[in-house]
């Protein structure tokens, strides 16, 4: 399921956003600003020597004398002095990952004789994490989930993404126009020169990606060396991508349908593939009329397929899938079930946004790129997906709180440049999605 390739990007110089000098532009008191490295106060990150700090940024590089922001990052220093390279910026994807603790992640993936020349740097962009997380107190965990089988459940759903949109406008203010990748950008450039360097190294996945090639863009002599993973395509971004995901979760549940009917004598959710398909299927159009309990979750159509969705990452989790749906299964059957831990957080962080919601990934979608405001268009979509994305195509094609938005205040980045990068990608992919 996951064939991966690598190849090399030619990507196109585009001007840069900063014009003139730090001093001309009034950011030079960002980029020369002293860092000050302390303990992380967090036990993974101290026990691997790792340190932390605050870097200061304008919370609108168009202002940058006004409101300020910190950024929190942390730093695991390069062991081989002698051959060091630089830093090493990264990115867990998103948006809305937090990355303070993705530099053990990066260091574990490489060689030692790699991982030594390189100061590598986690970073929670801005209104993430650390970094003055974006936190709207939303009723419900994300925006992106499925409308369910009927126009009253879209009518619902257009109400409730209206909702998510107002709560932040108002309990956010004017703050949150600014959580933008462009502004993430931004703020790479500066922790690059506040920690001294003229360039920077950078790895990013998924939506990690999408921010490396929008710095690529912005600050194209700035780049070292820079890895983009399981790359979203620029030009379809956000909304192409979320409907991308339609056909290929779609087409990764047949193949997990396929493995799960080759061990029915354990799971007991059909002998074919189709057959397990078919009881999925049932499975939602029950939660419709009457939502299944789930230890003390009611769980309805709008949110079981994405408990689906959040498996089908990796055929490793089969069986971790089938034992969930197995549990659904005897749940909607009337037996009393207790979920495991796992499973338990995951509905009680989609059904109620405790013990944080992801309007800071909102923040960023919404604040990238405008998309369509017509409740229509995303019906008409939604009908069309039917046919042969019956469970995920609601999903990928659902309004979201985007529609409500305040306008972009920067138009959509167009990646267009010739910075050399390497770009990992795999077939079957169910989350990165690109054309």
């Amino acid at each position: 399921m996951k064939r991966t390739t690598a190849v090399l990007a030619a990507l196109a110089i585009g001007a840069g956003t900063l014009t003139g000098t730090a001093e001309a532009t009034g950011l030079g008191r960002y980029y020369k600003q002293d860092v000050r490295w302390t303990a992380c106060g967090d036990a993974a990150l101290d026990q691997a020597g790792a340190q932390c700090a605050e870097v200061t940024v304008p919370l609108d590089y168009a202002e940058p004398r006004g409101r300020t922001t910190e950024v929190a990052i942390s730093r695991l220093r390069a062991t081989d002095t002698e051959h060091r390279r630089g830093i090493m910026l990264s990115n867990p994807g998103g948006p809305g990952g937090e990355g303070l603790h993705f530099l053990l992640y990066v260091r574990g993936g490489m060689t030692p004789e790699v991982a030594s020349r390189y100061d590598l740097i986690g970073m929670d962009p801005r209104g993430v994490g650390r970094s003055a997380a974006i936190d709207c107190d939303w009723p419900i965990g994300a925006m992106l989930w499925s409308p369910g089988l009927d126009r009253a459940g879209y009518r619902d759903a257009v109400r409730t993404q209206a909702d998510l949109a107002r709560r932040c406008a108002r309990k956010e203010g004017g703050r949150i126009a600014h959580i933008t990748t462009r502004n993430a950008a931004r703020d790479m450039d500066v922790i690059r020169a506040a920690l001294g360097e003229t360039k920077l190294s950078y790895l990013g996945m998924s939506y990690g990606a999408y921010l490396g090639a929008v710095f690529t863009q912005m600050f194209p002599h700035r780049g070292d060396r820079i890895v983009l993973d399981s790359a979203l395509d620029p030009a379809a971004y956000m909304i192409g991508s979320i409907r991308n995901q339609g056909p290929v979760n779609e087409a990764a549940l047949d193949e997990w349908a396929s493995w799960t009917a080759d061990r029915d004598a354990e799971y007991h959710l059909g002998v074919t593939g189709p057959q397990v398909r078919a009881r999925v299927e049932g499975l939602i159009r029950q939660a419709a009329g009457t939502p299944i309990r789930i230890g003390d979750h009611l769980l309805d159509e709008r949110f079981l397929p994405m408990h689906l969705f959040t498996l089908l990452v990796d055929a490793r989790y089969n069986g971790h899938l089938a034992a969930r749906v197995r549990l659904i299964a005897d749940a909607a059957e009337g037996r009393p079930v207790e979920p495991a831990k796992d499973f338990d957080d995951e509905l009680r962080y989609l059904l109620t946004g405790r013990p944080r919601d992801l309007s800071g990934q909102a923040a960023v979608i919404c604040g990238d790129a405008a998309v369509p405001r017509d409740p229509e268009w995303y019906w008409r979509n939604i009908q069309r997906s039917r046919a042969a994305q019956p469970v995920f195509g609601p999903y990928a094609n659902n309004i979201t709180a985007c529609a409500f938005w305040a306008p972009p205040r920067e138009p959509r980045t167009v990646v267009r440049n010739d910075v050399p990068a390497l770009i990992v990608q795999a077939t079957g992919d169910t989350r990165p999605v690109h054309r």
